[in-house]
This record gives C-alpha cells, sequence and structure tokens, in this order.
C-alpha cells in the first residue's frame, strides 16, 4: 500500500513530535491541510508546494497532529490545539515571519493564527476556510461532512473502494481521485484513533475576521460539498485587502482539480 514519502521530524517543546515536508529557500510559506480522514500535508499539497519552491520560497509542509506520520495523541483536537502546534513547529524551525497557505479545518488554523499573532504572518491564502459558521450548520448543510464523519466513525475507510467514494465528493471530477491517492489516506486512517474527528471543535471566527491585517487571496470551487460557498460572500463582507478566485465545475480541493491556476495565482500573489 502506497504511504506518504517519510521526511523530516521536530519535537515540540509540549513533547508532540510533528512530521513535515520540506522544500525550497527563501521567504517560509507554511501549507496547513484539511481534516479529512487519512489527510496529510503531502497528500492535499504535493502538487503545489514543490512549484512554490522552485520559485523562490522555502515551503513547509507539515502534517497536523492526529495526521500523517505526525503524533496522533488520545487529547482533544480543538482549533487551539492546532494552533498551538504550528506555532511550536514555526518557533522550532526559527521562521519569524510568514506567508500561511489553508484549506478547509487548515484555513480556519491559519485564520486563528493570522487574528492572534499579526506580526508573525505577512499574508493569507485560503481554500475554501473553516470555522465560519458553527459545527452543527456545517453537519447539516453538507453533504461531503455528513458522509465523512458518519464513514469515519463506522470504521468504513479503512476499505479503498470506500475510501474512494468519499474522496470523490471533495472533487468535481471524480477522476482525479487516484489509487496511491487513496491508499495513501486509507494507510493513515488505520493509525488515527477515533477522537481526531470526533472531538474537534473548531471556534467560529466570523466575527474577528474585520481584525485581520494583512493580504488575503481565496479560492472557493461552486460545487463544494464541504464547506458552503456563502463563505466567499462573508469573508468578503467583513475583511479589508482580500480577492477570491470562485471557480465553476470545482469541488472542495481547489489546489488539486485546479493546480495550475492555483500554482500561478499564489506565486503571483506572493511576489505582489
Amino acid at each position: 500500500m502506497s504511504r506518504i514519502p517519510e521526511s523530516d521530524y521536530v519535537q515540540l517543546n509540549d513533547g508532540l513530535t510533528l512530521h513535515y515536508q520540506e522544500a525550497g529557500m527563501g521567504d517560509a510559506v507554511l501549507f496547513i491541510h484539511g481534516s479529512g480522514p487519512g489527510a496529510s500535508g503531502y497528500s492535499n499539497f504535493k502538487g503545489n508546494y514543490p512549484v512554490f519552491a522552485e520559485a523562490g520560497y522555502r515551503a513547509i509542509v507539515p502534517d497536523l497532529p492526529g495526521y500523517g506520520l505526525s503524533d496522533k495523541p488520545d487529547t482533544e483536537y480543538t482549533l487551539d490545539f492546532f494552533v498551538d502546534a504550528m506555532l511550536g513547529l514555526l518557533g522550532k524551525l526559527s521562521i519569524s515571519k510568514v506567508t500561511l497557505v489553508g484549506n478547509s479545518l487548515g484555513g480556519a488554523i491559519a485564520i486563528k493564527m493570522a487574528l492572534d499573532h499579526p506580526e508573525l504572518v505577512e499574508k493569507l491564502i485560503l481554500m475554501a476556510p473553516g470555522g465560519l459558521m458553527p459545527k452543527e450548520q456545517y453537519y447539516q448543510q453538507m453533504e461531503g461532512i455528513q458522509k465523512m464523519g458518519a464513514a469515519f466513525a463506522a470504521g468504513e475507510l479503512v476499505e479503498p473502494a470506500n475510501m474512494k467514494r468519499l474522496l470523490g465528493l471533495q472533487l468535481f471530477d471524480e477522476s482525479q481521485i487516484t489509487d496511491d491517492i487513496v491508499n495513501e489516506r486509507v494507510a493513515i486512517v488505520l493509525e488515527q484513533p477515533a477522537c481526531v474527528l470526533s472531538t474537534m471543535q473548531v471556534s467560529v471566527l466570523t466575527d474577528r475576521l474585520s481584525e485581520l491585517q494583512c493580504p488575503i487571496l481565496g479560492f472557493w470551487g461552486m460545487n463544494d460539498k464541504f464547506c458552503p460557498v456563502s463563505g466567499v460572500q462573508t469573508m468578503m463582507e467583513r475583511c479589508s485587502n482580500i480577492r477570491f478566485n470562485m471557480l465553476s465545475e470545482c469541488g472542495h480541493w481547489v489546489m488539486v482539480e485546479h493546480a495550475k491556476l492555483f500554482n500561478r495565482e499564489c506565486v503571483d500573489f506572493l511576489k505582489d
């Protein structure tokens, strides 16, 4: 079974060990992945971070705690828990300024980091970020969230066929879900404790969005089944210095489904 490639590890001050990929030299860009079962930084961003590195940036792609090859403690997976882990990673890597790239849960983590540590975050790149409505509303409104939670809780995602069906909900074009992607995720799911998703709590950040001070570039697929596209209007109304790309024939993974456009727009944004 395919596994994500093993790269570098760092132990944080609280004893938590994180795994991460790194490529390139220059200004730092931290890629923060989403919360899907079996997710990892590499799985989410393997078609993106090498392009950033080639463009002259230091691309850092961690596995969040509970995901990838990072530690998976039996604890509560709150937004602050993830934020503290990312801050700890940046500290260990001696990074004092960074651009954050986050999708879904990773977008919520990036927003919270920028709100709480504006001196650290130079720019934000967000793809269908979470944290814009209560958890219950996501489950009530979004087919992908409903099916993901039920399949993980039932232990169905250890079977590649079931994982492939779930991942197909992430994209408009399901044919882009390769066997390698499926197998990478199944290998991680086999090691994930139930608490990774069952205890996850993401604060609603909407009322604080006006506090964001850095430039923001956003992406959202019109066919997203996990985070409602109404989030675009929420962010555009409340944030300054922001622009969004809304894509037709696109699901939750803009950076996968439209990688060339995503990479080009992001590199141009970083160079502005």
